[in-house]
């Protein structure tokens, strides 16, 4: 296959760029615009690839999408690029109304004339599939999981991004027919993370010696997921996936954020250990952040029932893998702590 993928440098879409160019025969091509959070460090370990391609655009620019379609030619095309912290679309929800809703129309729009144009062998071999996430469904309370058929309920700006998005690949699928698929994933975690996010955030701090922010009494509760394994997922649904569904994408692996950060202490205690005391030692709690969604949690068995599909990671064993990439690879990390982001607190309402 040849398959797109927008947000190719961040997080996710880097994992699923390494896993395609090393685990499969595909081609990829990656359009990205490399705001703060993407990263072409993260894809040196594929870059010299044949089979890997960059294009530094913007999903909102359609010409520039445009050109990517015709240059590419795409089988599929995998949609990660998305603005994804919560904390951040607090303070500036306007970046995520733009990327993840006008951009979402924008790649819509233009996957849409692109697989009209296909004979149609082509047309029904192409598949737009969209990542979204759990956060679309709200809050959970104590019991309970995220099913496909779970109502939306979004509490944050980013959320109700996601939502508005995931609404529109509906609705270019209804009225349309443009082939599409849908996934909603947990709390991802894993090397090449952007420090701004709880586990990164956490080791980083850690490993620096300074406070680990907790927010509230660190009760909220997440299902995380490792990346790697999220990729994996994804190339399966890209492949796989019926035409009109979605797939809940999760790790089984529920814990409130204060026993993550313990968790991470733990490991550190055991393989970085401190002159004086343990990695909890610097554990704060801090107020907590408006709207804090309690719980999430997802019910996975439709995709591993349909696909074949099951998190191979636990969260003690992912959580281990992450922990000693993060201390091995300082000069990732290295260069995002000096300059872009440094672990200051975003998201609170003055």
């Amino acid at each position: 296959m040849r398959i797109l993928v927008t947000g190719g440098a961040g997080f996710i879409g880097s994992a699923v760029t390494r896993h395609i160019i090393k685990g499969t025969d595909d081609e990829v091509c990656v359009l990205d615009k490399l705001t703060y959070a993407g990263n072409l460090d993260s894809l040196a370990p594929v870059a010299a690839d044949p089979r890997y391609a960059f294009v530094r655009a913007d999903i909102c620019d359609r010409k520039a999408v445009d050109r990517a379609f015709a240059d590419f030619a795409p089988h599929a095309v995998m949609h990660l690029a998305a603005e994804s912290h919560v904390d951040r679309s607090i303070d500036g929800p306007a970046a995520f109304i733009e990327t993840n809703v006008v951009g979402t129309f924008t790649m819509l729009e233009a996957a849409l004339a692109y697989w009209r144009s296909l004979d149609a062998a082509k047309k029904e071999g192409f598949r737009f599939l969209h990542i979204s996430t759990d956060e679309v469904f709200g809050s959970l309370g104590r019991e309970g999981l995220f099913r496909e058929d779970t109502p939306y309920a979004p509490n944050s700006p980013y959320s109700a991004s996601k939502a508005g998005s995931d609404h529109l690949v509906r609705a270019w699928r209804e009225t349309y027919g443009l082939p599409t698929v849908t996934t909603n994933c947990s709390n991802n975690y894993g090397p090449y993370h952007f420090p701004e996010k709880l586990i990164p955030l956490t080791i980083l701090n850690a490993l620096e010696g300074k406070p680990l922010p907790v927010y509230g009494r660190g009760e909220n509760v997440r299902d995380w997921l490792f990346v790697d394994d999220h990729a994996e997922a994804l190339t399966l649904v890209v492949r796989k996936g019926e035409i009109g569904q979605s797939y809940n994408v999760g790790g089984r692996n529920e814990k409130r954020n204060i026993d993550v950060v313990e968790g991470i202490c733990n490991i550190l205690d055991e393989i970085r250990p401190q002159e004086n005391g343990s990695h909890k030692d610097l554990i704060t709690f801090v107020t907590d952040r408006p709207g804090h969604d309690l719980r999430y949690a997802i019910d996975c068995s439709k995709i591993e029932r349909e696909l074949g599909w099951a998190p191979k990671e636990t969260l003690e064993s992912g959580l281990r893998k992450t922990v000693r990439w993060y201390i091995d690879n300082p000069e990732w990390w290295g260069a995002i702590r000096s300059g872009k982001y440094r672990g200051e607190r975003l998201g609170r309402i003055i």
